[in-house]
Formats: C-alpha cells, structure tokens, sequence
C-alpha cells in the first residue's frame, strides 16, 4: 500500500462511488470530504453505500465555497485521517469527485514507488505564474478577502478598492514566499505531516484564512519550507480557458485524453458514460510514458484562440458589439476601383478578362446592389436591394467576402455611392484601394445638362471626394492605397493598370497586351476651364492642360511582322 487518494465531493455522488471503488479496488485507501451543503439524507445515502469497503473513510466536513478557506480545511482533515489511519501510505494524492483516473492505478503505484522522496505539486512565486486572471496577484496575499468573491460581488470589489486607496498591506508571516499553483497535488507523508504538524500551523491557518483562493497558494507555499525534491508539476490534467474556467471532458475527448499519458484528468462531465467505461475498465497495460499534458496544449491552445478570437471575417454573436474585437476585419482580399469604370469604357469587362476575379459594378450604388453579369441575388442570399443593403452596409460587405471566399471581389466605387463604408475599408488590410482622383467628372462632362446643374453638382461631388481622400491619409488607414491624378493617370495608363492587375495575382503575372477603352475626353480641359470660369475650382483632377497633348502609350504598340525574301 503506498498511495492514499482523498476526494474532494460536493455532486455526482454515483460517478464518485463508481471513481472511488475503482481505486480501492488496485489497493489504494480513499477518504471522503463530502461538501457541508450536501443535503443529510444523500449523505447518509453516500455513506451508506460505501461502508461495506473497509478502505474508505469519511472525514469531518466542511463547507467548500470557491475561493475560500473551506477547501483547504477540507484538505487538511482528510489528509490527517489519512496520515492516522493508514500508516502504510507513502504518498497522498489530492483528487475531486469530477476526476477520473486515465491510466491503471497500478502504473501510478509504480510510478510514485519509483520516487520515493518526491512531491508533485505546482508551486511558482507570483511572479512567475502567468495564469492568474482576476487581476489579482500579489495582492492576493497582502490584502483580506472576509467577502464571497461569488456571493456578494459588489463588497468584494469594494473592499479591495478600498484597501488599495488606503494602502492597507498585510504582513506576511517571517519566512514565507508565497507561492502558487494547482490545487490537486501528490505529496509525500514525510512533506505532508510536516506541514499538518508544524508548531507554527496556527499562525499559518490564520493568514491563510483571509488570502483570496488559498487552495491554489497554502500546500504550494508551505511545500517548500519542508519538501527536499519537489517536481513543479500535478500529475492531475486540468485544463482552463481564458477566463480561468476549467474546462469541461466529454466523450468526444477520448482519444485526446489519451494521448496525455496522464494518471488522473479533471473536470470530467458525469454523464460522459462512454469515459467512464473506456478508463475504469481497462486492464493494467505497461505505459512506462511520462505524464505529458504538453501534448495536448497545442489543441487547446487553438481551441482558446478560436473562442477568444474567432475565423477572419466571421463576426460572432460574442464579438459582434464590442469594437476591436474582431479577427480582421473581412475574409479575404478584395479591390475597390474609384473613377475607373468612369474613365473607362468598358474596365469592368477586361479587368475581368486580365484577372479572372469577380468584377462588379458599383455595389453601394443608390439605387441597387450592381453585382456582376447583373445578378439580383449572389451567394449567402445576399440581394441586390438598397434598402436591405443600406440597414448595414459594412456587415453587407463582409457578408460578401465571407460567403465568396476563394474568389477574388472586385467592385467600383464613386462619390454617389453610400459614403459609411468608406472608414471601414480604409481600415481593412485586406482591402486594395485604387483611385483616379476627379475621374467622377467624366460623366459630367458627357451629360447633356444645364451648366448650371453641372456645376453644382461638380462641387458637391468634389467635397465629398476630398473628405474620402482626407479619411485614407488616416495614419490609422490599413489599406493598401494607390491615388493618381486623373491628369497624372492618363498620361501613361497602362503602367498603373499593371500594378494594379500585378497585386490582384489572380493569373500568373505577364505584360499587358491589351488595355480597355478609354472614354473620348476630346474637349474635357475646356469643360474643367468653364468651371473654373463659373467660380468651382476642379483641382482633384491635377493639371489638366485645356488642350492635352497626345497620350503616351495611348497607341497601341505594333506587332512584329516578317518580310520574306
């Protein structure tokens, strides 16, 4: 006989029963705190069932509310029945009722005979210990906690404001470094009945009493004042999550429990039948593996980072009101074209053709969604209805993305188009930003409408593009942004059209041949010069010359031909 298990029960009374035969069964003596909040009667039941086993006991019960000095008072009465009533045992092993031995007991037996004078107990000073959540750290141990952090919240909170403000530090009794650590430990008789009989254990309790979650600092504190080789560690597998809650094992689990190679595993679901059966009826194998939980904690590392962070481009329901909290802001990668399809004659079409991505028209226009091929419904059941698009127009544009991940979406952009996603795509990585300032006034200048209404216009549409240029030059803008002057862009079109079709990398990259029509703009510089003379100043544009010189590279280059002798 050389491990004493005590279980620590406050519910699921007929897996613990199941749990606690199990390893009395490879030889192991059990004692039993039952919570003081269980009623009498399943008390009585509990023990009733359990008192034809001559190897376990029942000790003293206290009441074990989180956080408080309950679980470590509970602790030290069932050691101490250990200790006295089974002589033999050489190690004890602090477990819960929701634990669940993965591997024969007999490997564990085997295991800690093999280390004698070893305990297994997780134990780093404040600083080192990087799983602390709640904010509390050293304070934990300097300050008094007489309110249920649980129960009565607001006093808790209030109290530790109040100690902060008035400077109030507790001292910490002469020689001890706080310490802290897992609550399930495996120690030696001689660590564990040096703690339970020191003659300065009253002074100890006392302090502990009022430190917040003394589970988790008293046995890993007091370890190190007396234990000659202690391993860092539990053998016991308890996962948290983020928030610091355990996590919780299911069936589904099985073969990811087994891979730890750990003795014990926590917190188990007690309906997990299909565990139960799998672990506690398995005969004794010989597994000489180190307990590993590290094999596991790249799964649950992933398994965090899903949950706290989500998929790109996936708003959910946890994140969708809090701001920043998104995994970028969009799926994938996408183009915005602003003036092209007004400067060209047919740019949707051979961007198309170039890229092979998904053209489409203006998608936040006025009067509807301009899908390419002139579709009125795409995928996700998103319509090609303004209004539904306009309730929100950002969760409208990731919609998009995300329903056509894999394919790259590209979509024209203009000073009449809803302006309350011009932010946002600014502020997307993922977004590629193309724009030919003062392109908007090509339409203008092909219209045949009043002058007067013209200008207007032109104004108006020139305020809102400068507020759009100004919102880019953002130092928070995330975007990848190129800007040309419609004057600049014009000069020499097909380099900008490259780089652009270059960075979009749907097809392997090559020279352009082709370069799609551009729009007539014989008499444009004498269209900005009346508006200048009508008192609007057209200055996006850039310097555009009243009667352009020709364009460079406008003609296409000549092909190559033989001449036979």
């Amino acid at each position: 006989m050389s491990v004493g298990i005590v279980m620590l029960i406050h519910t699921a009374f007929g897996r613990a029963e199941q749990v606690a035969r199990h390893w009395t069964r490879a030889g192991c003596p059990v004692v039993i705190h039952t919570d003081v909040t269980v009623a009498s009667k399943a008390y009585a039941d509990f023990r009733e069932r359990l008192s034809d086993d001559p190897l376990i006991r029942f000790s003293r019960r206290h009441r074990c509310e989180w956080g408080t000095w309950g679980l470590v008072a509970a602790s030290q009465d069932a050691s101490e029945l250990m200790l006295a009533e089974f002589p033999d045992v050489r190690h004890v092993y602090l477990a819960s009722g929701s634990c669940l031995p993965l591997r024969p007991v007999e490997e564990l037996i085997d295991y800690l005979a093999e280390r004698p004078r070893t305990d297994f107990i997780e134990s780093a000073t404040t600083s080192e210990v990087p799983w602390t959540v709640g904010g509390l750290d050293e304070e934990r141990f300097t300050m008094r906690f007489p309110f249920s952090w649980r129960r009565h919240r607001t006093l808790f909170d209030r109290f530790v404001a109040f100690q902060r403000r008035v400077g109030y530090r507790r001292r910490i009794p002469r020689g001890l470094v706080p310490h802290m650590g897992s609550q399930w430990w495996c120690l030696t008789r001689q660590t564990l009945s040096a703690i339970l009989q020191d003659p300065k254990r009253p002074t100890y309790d006392r302090y502990f009493r009022s430190v917040w979650i003394p589970d988790e600092s008293y046995f890993q504190t007091l370890a190190r004042l007396y234990s000659t080789n202690i391993e860092s560690r539990s053998l016991t597998l308890s996962k948290f999550d983020f928030q610091g809650k355990p996590h919780i094992f299911y069936d589904d689990h099985l073969q990811l429990l087994r891979r730890s190679d750990c003795f014990v595993a926590r917190k188990i679901w007690p309906h997990a039948q299909r565990l139960y059966d799998a672990f506690l009826g398995e005969a004794a194998a010989q597994n000489q593996a180190e307990p590993n939980p590290g094999k596991i904690d790249r799964i649950f590392a992933k398994a965090v980072d899903r949950r706290t962070r989500g998929r790109p481009g996936l708003y959910m329901q946890s994140r969708f009101p809090n701001w920043g909290w998104e995994n970028g802001l969009t799926a994938g990668k996408y183009s915005v074209f602003h003036g092209f399809a007004e400067l060209f004659e047919d740019f949707e079409t051979w961007l198309a053709r170039a890229t092979d991505a998904q053209v489409h028209g203006h998608l936040f226009a006025p009067d509807r969604v301009h899908y390419a091929g002139g579709q009125t419904l795409v995928n996700g059941a998103l319509s090609d209805s303004a209004a539904i698009r306009d309730t929100n127009p950002r969760a409208f544009l990731t919609n998009l993305i995300w329903n056509t991940r894999g394919e790259r979406q590209c979509f024209q952009f203009g000073p009449h188009d809803t302006p309350s996603v011009n932010w946002f795509t600014g502020r997307d990585p993922n977004a590629q930003i193309s724009i030919v300032s003062g392109a908007w006034a090509v339409p203008l200048f092909r219209s045949n409408r009043d002058f007067a209404d013209l200008r207007r216009e032109a104004a108006a549409l020139q305020k809102i593009e400068a507020k759009f240029l100004d919102e880019l030059r953002s130092p928070d803008v995330k975007a990848r942004i190129r800007i040309w002057s419609m004057a600049e862009f014009i000069e020499a079109p097909m380099e900008p059209l490259q780089v652009i079709v270059d960075e979009i990398g749907q097809k392997a990259q090559r020279r352009l041949t082709e370069a799609p029509r551009m729009a007539d703009l014989a008499g444009f510089g004498q269209f900005l010069q009346n508006l200048k003379n009508q008192g609007m100043h057209p200055y996006l544009m850039g310097d555009f010359p009243v009667d352009p010189a020709p364009r460079r590279g406008a003609t296409p280059a000549k092909k190559p031909y033989l001449i036979k002798r």
